[in-house]
C-alpha cells in the first residue's frame, strides 16, 4: 500500500512538471519531467522507491509503436522528389553524431557505448529507451540526451529569426482524441513484436520490433495513433526509472562531463548548420527551412517555430520524423559494431 501512494505521488509530481515543462516549450516534458523527479527522489530517498521490471520493457515496447507511427505515407511523400538530399543528410547527421562520440569517448571516462548514444541528434526518447539494452548507462545518456535538446530548444528560435520568411505548406493534421482503433492496434502491437523481436535476437527489440512493425502497418494504410495517455504513460515510466537509478557518484560524475558535453553539442550544431546548407543548395528550399528540418533534437520545439514563422512545414516534419527513424534504427546496429572493436588507446 505503501509503494502504491509513493506511485501515485510520483505520478503527480511529474504530471505537475510535465506541464510547466509544455508551457515553457520543452520536447518531449513528459520524459524530462519524470527524468528529474526520479533523479530528486533517487537522492532524497535512495534505494526506497523502484518499479516491477516488466514495467519497463512495457513502456520501451510502446514507446517503439509511438516511433513507427511516425512513418507516414503523407512525409514519405513530401520529400519523394529530394530523396537522395534528405537521405544524405540524415546519414551525415547519424555519422556526424558518431563522430562527436568517438571523440568524447576518448577525452572523458565515458565507455563507448554511452559516449556513442549520449551524442546521437535524434530521437531522444527511443535512444534512452534502448540505451541499457545495449550497454550504455541510461542515466548518463538521459544527461547528455536531454542537454542537447535543452541546448537546440534554447536557441532554435534565436538562429531561427535571422532568416526571413519560409517557403509555406500547412501542417500535418494531428488526432486530439484516441479511437478503439487505436487502442486496438496498440495494444496488438506492442507485446506481440516486442517478444518476437527480443526472440529473433533483434538489437534493443523491445523498442525495435514494434517500432518496425507500426511503421509497417502506418505506410500500409492503417490509420492509427497511439492514444496520448497511453503514449504519456510510457515516456513517464521510462523517465521515472531511469531517473531512479541516479545516485551521488551519478550526478558527481555529470557535473564533470558538463562542460566536455557542452562542447559536444555545440560542435553537433555546427555540423548540422553545414548539413542544412547542403541540403539548401541541393534541394532549393529556404537556408532556414533547411535549419529547422536538420535542426538536432527538440522536433516540437522545431515545430512551434516553424508554424509560427509560415515555415514549409509538411518539408520539416518530414525530415526531422524520417531521421528519428534512422537514427533509432541504425543506432544500436553502429554501437554494436563499434563496441566489439573496444576502446581505442589514448
Amino acid at each position: 500500500m505503501r509503494m502504491a501512494a509513493s506511485l501515485l505521488v510520483l505520478g503527480a509530481l511529474t504530471a505537475v512538471v510535465a506541464f510547466a515543462l509544455d508551457l515553457a516549450g520543452l520536447s518531449s516534458a513528459t520524459l524530462f519531467a519524470a527524468l528529474l523527479v526520479g533523479l530528486a527522489v533517487a537522492l532524497a530517498r535512495p534505494g526506497k522507491v523502484t518499479f516491477p521490471r516488466g514495467s519497463f520493457v512495457s513502456a520501451q515496447a510502446l514507446l517503439g509503436v509511438t516511433l513507427g507511427a511516425y512513418l507516414e505515407p503523407d512525409a514519405l511523400q513530401a520529400v519523394g522528389g529530394e530523396w537522395l538530399p534528405v537521405a544524405l543528410v540524415s546519414a551525415g547527421t547519424l555519422v556526424a553524431s558518431m563522430l562527436v562520440g568517438l571523440v568524447l569517448e576518448r577525452r572523458t571516462e565515458l565507455d563507448r557505448p554511452t559516449a556513442q548514444l549520449g551524442m546521437i541528434a535524434g530521437g531522444a526518447s527511443g535512444i534512452v529507451g534502448m540505451s541499457d539494452e545495449l550497454g550504455a548507462d541510461d542515466r548518463l545518456v538521459a544527461f547528455m540526451q536531454y542537454l542537447r535538446v535543452l541546448v537546440t530548444v534554447l536557441l532554435t528560435p534565436l538562429l531561427a529569426a535571422a532568416w526571413g520568411g519560409g517557403d509555406g505548406g500547412g501542417g500535418p493534421s494531428e488526432a486530439i482524441l484516441a479511437s478503439p482503433t487505436d487502442w486496438l492496434v496498440t495494444a496488438a502491437v506492442a507485446p506481440t513484436a516486442a517478444l518476437a523481436a527480443r526472440r529473433l535476437g533483434v538489437p534493443a527489440g523491445t523498442l525495435m520490433g514494434p517500432m518496425v512493425v507500426a511503421g509497417a502497418l502506418t505506410l500500409a494504410g492503417v490509420d492509427f495513433v497511439v492514444p496520448p495517455v497511453v503514449r504519456e504513460l510510457a515516456f513517464a515510466l521510462i523517465g521515472l526509472q531511469v531517473g531512479l537509478r541516479f545516485t551521488t557518484d551519478t550526478v558527481r560524475q555529470m557535473g564533470r562531463l558538463l562542460g566536455p558535453v557542452l562542447v559536444g553539442v555545440f560542435v553537433l550544431l555546427i555540423a548540422c548548420f553545414g548539413l542544412a546548407v547542403v541540403l539548401h543548395l541541393l534541394t532549393g528550399i529556404s537556408l532556414r527551412d533547411a535549419f529547422l528540418a536538420t535542426t538536432p533534437g527538440g522536433i516540437y520545439a522545431v515545430l512551434a517555430v516553424a508554424f509560427s514563422s509560415g515555415g514549409n512545414i509538411t518539408f520539416i516534419i518530414a525530415v526531422q520524423s524520417l531521421r528519428v527513424i534512422v537514427s533509432v534504427v541504425l543506432a544500436p546496429l553502429a554501437v554494436r559494431r563499434l563496441a566489439r572493436r573496444g576502446r581505442p588507446a589514448a
